[in-house]
């Protein structure tokens, strides 16, 4: 036997135990029946019909890394978190994922791309999960099954259907600023190196001092914003379905780390109560001459995973990781997250996926939680409950107990926000068309646009999707009816 022979490793079952051989079950003779006690050969079935975890309802497809994020400003003025303070440097995952597809689903088809991030600070992991645009589709949690629905596939022949999206876009006129976005540029990003990212969500920020402001994250990318037209996604689709997969991997592998500049939004406290916008309603954004973006820090993402599944598919991010610091909003939507995500992963990969390798606290973890399928540490707590007198964790309030958030009042309804002096569906969608576009930028919304609803839309949806893009800009709207004539 030679040397580099004897280094090979001997195969074992999952066990630890040698195996016979790598190729041939135990039979009664050569050609004779196969026996029951090959228990290695039962083990390797029953592994491989167990491979799979259910995919993510949304966000199936997706690719990430392990990076670091870098504070490069100080705005601790503004927040005590951990992650943000100067000079900081604190590790981290990222996952970027189309949101509609499923599992094999091209890369390149027109959707937004989800942003999540997980920061594995001294104070525990802070996860903030969004996406390439600033904005959604809807404002109530309500709304969001029926709105994923509407873009998946048809359950009587299993297609994907233009006319269920838009039947729902058209009856929901809040959907208008995402969906303007959608079928622009940024609907088809060249590569998730090449998108930037938003926390989307309104959320709290509190200061040493116990100051409240409310901000808005942006991560910049830092390699440029870029773009495929419809024609050169269709094509990449044919070719190469993990295209964007295979970018983020190879630029890491290459030795070019993909960095992206984070930057926010602070608003004092008392500006919500009469700003023109709601600054909790996720269709909106804060224009940036009432709020300018303050600089604040560099993610670069330098490490690819050793393992795709057990680092990415079995990642997960919710937005209730919220570390001292940081803190909820009125916004619907988010608070509606902060019990669908994790709920989602309890499901999809079981009650202790908080110990999976990309999920697990780089800080002390001092939890009562115990017990569950695949559990494989043992609670910190010598007794299982709170309070004891046994040396079990106790919550540090003076420490870490955070000021009175925000105040609610009033009667229990089943309503919409309250209409500010500026609010309404189409006004921000219109400017987007009319000012931040150029004319090519609106040649190529028109353009995908008509595509899109000539892909088996009914006439009844089709005409109300006109009037809709006649409420968002009648020029637009007017070229689309147009060139569908």
């Amino acid at each position: 036997m030679t040397q580099d022979a004897q280094k090979i490793p001997y195969t074992t079952n999952n066990a630890g135990v040698p195996v016979a051989s790598d190729e041939h079950s135990l039979t009664v003779s050569p050609d004779g029946p196969i026996l029951l006690q090959d228990h290695y050969l039962i083990e390797k079935m029953a592994q491989f019909n167990r491979e799979r975890v259910p995919e993510r309802v949304v966000h199936a497809k997706g690719a990430g890394a392990y990076g670091v994020f870098q504070v490069t400003n100080d705005v601790s003025q503004f927040t005590k978190a951990d992650v943000f303070q100067p000079g900081r440097r604190t590790e981290m995952l990222a996952r970027f994922s189309t949101v509609a597809g499923e599992q094999g689903s091209p890369d390149t088809w027109r959707d937004p791309r989800g942003f999540a991030l997980k920061f594995y600070t001294n104070h525990g992991n802070y996860d903030l999960v969004g996406n390439n645009t600033p904005v959604f589709f809807v404002r109530d949690p309500m709304k969001f099954q029926d709105f994923i629905r509407s873009q998946k596939r048809r359950p009587d022949n299993g297609l994907r259907d233009h006319d269920m999206q838009w039947d729902f876009w058209t009856l929901s006129p809040e959907s208008a600023h995402q969906v303007t976005l959608l079928m622009g540029d940024r609907g088809i990003p060249k590569s998730y190196r090449h998108m930037n990212g938003y926390g989307s969500h309104t959320y709290m920020w509190v200061n040493g001092a116990g100051e409240r402001f409310w901000v808005k994250y942006h991560f910049k990318t830092d390699q440029g914003i870029d773009f495929l037209t419809e024609d050169e996604a269709e094509l990449i689709a044919g070719r190469n379905a993990d295209h964007h997969r295979q970018d983020l991997f190879d630029s890491i592998a290459g030795g070019e780390p993909p960095s992206w500049t984070l930057k926010v939004q602070v608003m004092p406290f008392e500006d919500a109560a009469d700003y023109r916008f709601n600054p909790f309603d996720l269709t909106k954004v804060w224009p940036h001459g009432d709020y300018p973006l303050i600089d604040v820090g560099r993610m670069t993402l330098d490490k690819n995973p050793e393992d795709y599944f057990i680092h990415i598919e079995q990642s997960a991010f919710e937005p209730s990781n919220l570390v001292p610091g940081i803190g909820p909003s009125p916004d619907k939507m988010l608070l509606g997250r902060l019990f669908s995500y994790p709920d989602a992963h309890r499901y999809r990969i079981g009650a202790n996926y908080a110990q999976l390798p990309p999920n697990r606290a780089r800080s002390q973890v001092s939890s009562y939680a115990k017990d569950g399928a695949m559990r494989f540490e043992a609670s910190a707590a010598a007794r299982p409950y709170a309070p004891n007198s046994y040396g079990g964790p106790a919550a540090d309030t003076a420490l870490f107990g955070e000021p009175a958030g925000w105040a609610s009042a009033g009667e229990m309804v089943h309503a919409a926000y309250s209409l500010r002096s500026q609010d309404d569906d189409w006004g921000q969608p219109g400017t987007l068309v009319r000012e931040v576009m150029d004319d090519a930028a609106r040649d190529r919304l028109v353009s995908n646009v008509a595509g899109h609803l000539g892909a088996g839309v009914s006439p009844a949806v089709r005409e109300r999707a006109f009037q809709y893009w006649r409420n968002i800009d009648k020029a637009t709207g007017d070229r689309i009816a147009a060139l569908m004539s």
